[in-house]
């Protein structure tokens, strides 16, 4: 009792030497964000915000001409969307499993994952919603598939459902329809989740020609903390067929890749079709380096560990590599330090007022390790027709974000800072409308134009 009585004062006196930052975040989003020199510190901010939950009556706030309804609610801890052909909704509940990190920073993890809502026990199913009387309101919530792991993403690929859990890749038969999947599925890969573990959670998406599987697999630790051998295929995203065969390494450095998308109309990646969020690491500084998402190239290599955003070389990662710095590619648009962007979306549909539709929806889940925070909302990136934003790889870019970003919901935060949701991932259903799940509010929130078009 004495030592972890020590062991949290010596918390507070080293959290409390890190001051507030005078930054807004905004210069650290877009082609060129802006960043303060690094400065170590021996632990990160911790300022997470108190989950409380939404209020009856309460919801975000959606930007002009739009608004936002509950689609489903009294989930738990939902995480991932995936929209099924026939207008199911798939939701994965998931939280971390149990972690093998000891020490003063596991201690600040956990007790900063339980003050954000995140430390309840991982339901490990996949539910299924269903609006069929199109209201916008989803009157069946059942379970589809449980006994998994941690689980995540989820991909359709013909009559397959393939699902990420946090240490595998696992493949379901699947009938239109269906409101159930029974038995424990076939795994067809083994997903590196030893160490720390720390970034757990894995998205999978599939080759718009249905050939190629692409799942996120983020880092265990900050910064190789436990040595670059933990970290063999981490902080990467990894290709295979859809039997797990022919597996490698299609881009690396990217410490926690999460959403992923192809832009609609580019079937193959390697010209500008592949895009990811990522987040970037801790402990140097409020404001450096920002989350980013970038255009994903075959073969790239985004830094982590040893450099952020481009070739910044980050001095704490022994021993240096200069060569792999002088590699790192820099990335495509900042979103903004610690605001831990997860999914990500291109909008295809017409429902939406004109100007929410030519761009990408990312999912802001929000710092634990600002001051202020930052995050907690949902923003939309705009193309623009300005070639100076991308360098543009072998076949081109399709998709040229530019401009300061545009908040879509927000009020995530209450007047008290403490955290009513935390949105994680993003779907379009079949009338046009966003999905965005919640997984401290343990609702899918719904937004659709204010006006009728």
């Amino acid at each position: 009792m004495k030592r972890l009585l020590l062991t949290g004062l010596a918390l507070v006196a080293l959290t409390a030497c890190q001051k507030p930052t005078t930054s807004d975040g905004s210069e650290g989003y877009g082609p060129d964000p802006k960043m303060p020199a690094a400065r170590t510190t021996p632990l990160p901010t911790v300022n997470a915000r108190q989950a409380v939950g939404w209020a009856a009556d309460a919801a975000p706030k959606p930007a002009e001409g739009l608004k936002v309804a509950r689609f489903a609610e009294g989930l738990e801890h939902p995480r991932w969307l995936y929209a099924l052909p026939n207008g199911d909704i798939l939701v994965s509940e998931s939280n971390s499993p149990a972690r093998e990190g000891k020490g003063l920073e596991a201690m600040v993890a956990k007790n900063m994952m339980k003050k954000a809502g995140a430390a309840v026990p991982s339901p490990n199913r996949i539910t299924l919603l269903r609006d069929a009387d199109g209201d916008g309101v989803a009157e069946l919530k059942v379970p589809f598939i449980t006994g998994l792991n941690s689980p995540s993403g989820m991909v359709l690929v013909g009559k397959q459902l393939f699902v990420a859990n946090t240490d595998s890749v696992v493949v379901f038969d699947y009938a239109e329809g269906a409101t159930k999947i029974e038995g424990a599925g076939k795994k067809i890969a083994d997903i590196p989740a030893a160490g720390s573990n720390g970034h757990w959670a894995r998205n999978i998406i599939a080759r718009p020609d249905g050939s190629k599987l692409y799942v996120g697999v983020g880092s265990s630790t900050n910064i190789a903390d436990e040595g670059l051998d933990i970290e063999k295929e981490r902080a990467s995203i990894l290709e295979m067929n859809l039997d797990g065969s022919g597996r490698r390494e299609f881009a690396s450095g990217l410490r926690n890749p999460n959403g992923m998308e192809f832009y609609p109309g580019y079937a193959y990646p390697g010209n500008g079709a592949l895009w990811v969020a990522v987040n970037e690491r801790d402990m140097i500084g409020q404001d450096t380096p920002p989350d980013y998402l970038t255009v994903v190239q075959d073969g790239g290599f985004y830094g982590w560990p040893w450099s952020y955003w481009g070739q910044n070389a980050d001095d704490r990662v022994k021993p240096a590599n200069p060569m792999m710095v002088a590699k790192a590619i820099k990335p495509t648009y900042g979103l903004g330090a610690h605001t831990a962007s997860l999914g990500i979306h291109f909008y295809r549909g017409q429902l939406l007022p004109v100007n929410f539709r030519s761009g990408v929806y990312v999912a802001q889940h929000g710092s634990w390790n600002r001051d202020p925070p930052s995050g907690y909302r949902v923003i939309f990136v705009r193309d623009t027709d300005d070639t100076t934003y991308v360098t543009s790889p072998p076949g081109g870019v399709a998709f040229r974000p530019g401009g300061a970003p545009v908040v879509i919901l927000d009020g995530f935060l209450n007047d008290k800072k403490e955290a009513q949701g935390r949105p994680v991932a993003i779907v379009e259903d079949k009338a046009g409308a966003l999905l965005v799940s919640d997984d401290v509010g343990n609702i899918i929130w719904r937004v659709t134009p204010s006006a009728v078009p």
